[in-house]
């Protein structure tokens, strides 16, 4: 079974774009609305948790992504 690594990197380009899209949410937290919005880091924090699981798998399958 052949690998198609464009493919592959578009998936883990995805994922990526997952955790850095989570990780702009808490930026924007931090720097606008940490008297209000804090209560929302831990859930978020949670989501980046999450989101990491399937970007550390594929780098751990593939070495190409490292």
């Amino acid at each position: 079974m052949e690998i198609d690594e464009k493919e592959l990197k578009k998936e883990y380009a995805g994922f990526k774009r997952k955790v850095t899209e989570i990780a702009g949410e808490i930026h924007d937290i931090v720097e606008d609305s940490i008297w209000t919005d804090y209560v929302k880091l831990a859930d978020l924090s949670k989501k980046i948790e999450e989101a990491m699981i399937p970007v550390n798998e594929m780098k751990q399958k593939y070495d190409f992504l490292k």
